[in-house]
């Protein structure tokens, strides 16, 4: 039966994608026809629709109001920066900023921006048509990311670090004083202190740029739900929850090694499975062409064809897998009654067995976080934070201290989350069953879209939840800011540090780290921050993704990183000139 079955999985999921090719030359109304491949310099073929699928619901397109990695991706194809990131190495690269200068202070940021950038056609603009992208743009669209408007969700990206910024924030000036515009195409921003982490902030979609003329013509509230950006793709249809489907920016300005215009891809379309074993059964069925996360019943499955991949005995799919900067977690209100003492956050940490967790729910795929909120990366001190193990015993002296010895009198709680194709409910039901074992306390469970959960975690409006964070730079600020105090505003009602956690002593240490210049003695720094988030038990780290994607044979340049990011200007499919042909076609009745 075993095997039965994995030929049968292996049937479906190892089929060749149906896009067919042309060479030589096309005719207008071939190019009408975004599914045909035409051949480019360098072996590489420009044309198919690439067909990708988002487990939830976007929260926003609007730049400064994306902070979550679904609505990343879908942003990210219509809206750029002045700095991106390589898809194979995360180094920062030049964007629409064909260069900057940095002073010898270290603090005066000078960019230059490329010629001929245009936004997108749009209605917003005189006679529909886009204009040149100008330094201008940046500093309106810069300033805003300084403001306290509820819709910008990135206040403290700028804010302590931008001379003036916080200034402007508070309403003390009409305009950032360190962000400036020399002429059309140069923009100066000063700093306050050095931070050699600086041009990692650029590369964020919240750092992209989008034309006044939008907000004029739209206000903040659409612009949830329209791109309007200079980037590589241009949105055709945006129905949140249904498709979002991309075409070709045909005046974008890149192109690759070999003097081809990016982007390769005709299309981009989106679909919304929220089901991973549906999701799945769209791969296998040809409907999408690549899978981001692998139902966890699956896995032996499609690890044992991993390994015939390796051997090379088959070709028809590609495994792709990488230790992800993405780690999952558990997070306290630490200004309800419910998880203001120390003891009963410790105890929460403790009653958890996350190795077991790993091996037995999750299969292998991941790393429990034994070692802080930062998980593993380049000149990171890693190993040198301690976090928690499994000791039950500890945890239950811990609440006994607090006043709730075997649970009695601890209030029933509620754990929120999204569902994420199931997975998250599945390890929710596991670890609450420790907890209820170790602790004597009921929790039960709230599973809404995160569309949804996102806005009530800002403002503060649930005790636990579950939340995972992916690095929107690699760095490891970009995941302790998440607890800096300075993030807390008074009088607005959300914040970026979900948690509300204020520690004088915290906020110290990482504020040294941004500072210091010294490579060696800021990773220090940040794990010393890290392991304060520790020592108060801030929240509960669970485990780190091993993240693991399904690509169609034929698509090329679609490279994995740490990070998920995708620069889908550069993928492309080849045309593999072979037949459609199934594995199941070959099998003989005895291997049926």
């Amino acid at each position: 039966m075993k095997k039965n079955k994995y030929i049968t999985f292996l049937a479906i999921v190892l089929s060749t994608f149906f896009i067919t090719a042309c060479g030589g030359n096309i005719t207008a109304e071939e190019e009408i026809d975004p599914t045909i491949l035409e051949s480019v310099e360098g072996g590489k073929f420009k044309g198919g629709i690439l067909h990708l699928n988002s487990i939830e619901d976007y929260t926003s397109l609007f730049p400064p109001a994306v902070n979550d990695i679904y609505s990343t991706h879908i942003a990210s194809q219509g809206y750029e920066g002045l700095l991106k990131l390589d898809q194979k190495t995360l180094e920062v690269q030049p964007c629409i900023a064909q260069s900057f200068d940095i002073d010898k202070t270290k603090k005066i940021y000078t960019f230059h921006l490329r010629d001929g950038i245009k936004f997108s056609d749009d209605e917003c603009f005189e006679g529909g048509i886009g204009r040149d992208v100008e330094a201008e743009d940046f500093k309106y669209c810069f300033d805003y990311l300084c403001s306290n408007h509820e819709d910008n969700k990135w206040q403290a990206l700028f804010r302590n670090r931008v001379v003036g910024a916080s200034d402007y924030g508070e309403g003390k000036t009409k305009s950032v004083e360190g962000i400036s515009v020399i002429d059309n195409k140069t923009l100066v921003i000063e700093l306050i202190e050095p931070y050699a982490g600086f041009p990692n902030l650029l590369t964020i979609t919240a750092a992209s740029v989008y034309p006044k003329e939008a907000i004029e013509k739209y206000g903040y509230d659409q612009m949830q739900d329209k791109i309007v950006g200079s980037g590589p793709f241009i949105a055709k249809t945006i129905k949140n929850g249904e498709n979002v489907t991309f075409i070709r920016n045909k005046d974008y300005w890149r192109t690759d090694d070999f003097g081809n215009q990016l982007p390769f891809l005709s299309q981009v379309e989106f679909s919304f499975i929220k089901d991973k074993n549906a999701e799945l059964k769209a791969f296998q069925d040809e409907k999408l062409d690549m899978v981001w996360g692998i139902p966890v019943e699956e896995i032996p499955n499609v690890m044992g064809s991993l390994e015939e991949a390796k051997d090379g005995k088959n070709k028809e799919f590609e495994v792709q897998s990488i230790n992800s900067l993405n780690i999952q977690y558990y997070g306290f209100l630490h200004t309800s009654k419910v998880f203001n003492d120390v003891r009963v956050r410790k105890a929460f940490n403790y009653a958890i067995d996350r190795d077991s967790l790993i091996d037995f729910v999750l299969q292998g795929e991941g790393q429990a976080a034994h070692n802080g909120f930062v998980p593993e990366m380049k000149g990171y001190p890693y190993s040198s934070v301690a976090g928690y193990d499994y000791d039950p015993v500890l945890a239950r002296d811990l609440m006994k201290e607090a006043g709730y010895p075997n649970g009695n009198g601890f209030p029933e709680i509620t754990l929120n989350l999204n569902a994420s194709g199931g997975i998250n409910e599945k390890v929710a039901n596991t670890l609450t069953t420790m907890l209820n074992k170790n602790l004597g306390i009921n929790i039960s469970l709230n599973v809404i879209p995160m569309a949804e959960l996102h806005p009530m975690v800002e403002a503060a409006q649930v005790d636990f939840w579950r939340f995972g964070w992916i690095a929107d730079y690699p760095d490891p600020s970009n995941f302790l800011y998440l607890f800096h105090g300075k993030n807390i505003i008074e009088g607005q009602a959300t914040s970026i540090n979900y948690f509300r956690y204020a520690s004088p002593e915290f906020d110290k240490v990482y504020e040294a780290a941004l500072r210091e210049i010294d490579t060696e003695k800021r990773m220090a720094l940040y794990a010393q921050a890290d392991q304060i988030l520790m020592d108060d038990a801030v929240i509960m780290p669970l485990y780190f993704n091993l993240d693991i994607r399904l690509i169609v044979p034929d698509l090329r340049d679609f490279d994995i990183n740490e990070m998920e990011y995708r620069d889908l200007s550069v993928v492309y499919f080849k045309n593999s000139n072979k037949d459609n042909v199934r594995v199941y076609d070959n099998l003989t009745p005895e291997q049926e």
